[in-house]
């Protein structure tokens, strides 16, 4: 897997059901910090809300997950919204539908329809982004094969992040996944020190 899809945030998208109110907002995040600070936001945008259910899938194997009833009868939220973001085949994502109790019942297959249906318009909402897998590496030279970086970097059509020219310069580079390998093989002929440092 060279890229991965991932959304732009969206928020408001409102879907109603038997006097329910059901409000959906997406956001691209990265990590389990970023999400709280989102859930938080809105429990503060929305304090008299009944229910604030999210689902959250994270990172390129797609394997940290959360879904989240918020008092709602159990699998009648989260799970329909989580199955919503794999659908969409998306991740590095949150999904937040905030519930107004209208005051009638929908029963368990009228709630999962609904957040379902709140989150997939959602989604279709936002703009969803193919985004490149990239590697990050650390190189280290002499002042003297500072051009050959410069060369190595413009030939892998790499990115540089960071540089610190010195008698002993850093660069970080970025470097699309698929190509890593080739651009280590260059490194280790011209006998450029490098290290991994993450993929993202």
């Amino acid at each position: 897997m060279h890229s991965y899809f991932t959304i732009q945030p969206i928020e408001e998208i409102l879907y109603k059901d038997k006097a329910s109110k059901f409000i959906g907002f997406a956001y691209p995040v990265k990590d389990e910090k970023e999400i709280k600070e989102k859930l938080d936001h809105l429990r503060n945008l929305h304090p008299k809300a009944t229910h604030h259910c999210y689902a959250y899938r994270l990172g390129l194997d797609k394997n940290n997950y959360r879904a989240n009833d918020d008092g709602e009868p159990n699998g009648t939220a989260g799970k329909p919204i989580l199955g919503q973001i794999d659908s969409f085949g998306i991740t590095n994502c949150l999904i937040v539908v905030v519930r107004y109790f209208g005051g009638t019942k929908l029963g368990v297959s009228g709630l999962i329809d609904a957040y379902k249906e709140c989150a997939k318009e959602t989604i279709e909402s936002t703009h969803i982004s193919e985004q490149r897998i990239l590697d990050y590496y650390e190189l280290k030279c002499s002042y003297e094969n500072i051009n050959k970086i410069y060369q190595i970097v413009n030939n892998f059509k790499a990115i540089i992040t960071a540089q610190q020219l010195d008698n002993q310069s850093v660069f970080i580079i970025a470097t699309e996944q698929n190509i890593s390998s080739l651009l280590e093989s260059k490194l280790t002929d011209e006998q450029i020190e490098f290290s991994f440092l993450e993929r993202k």
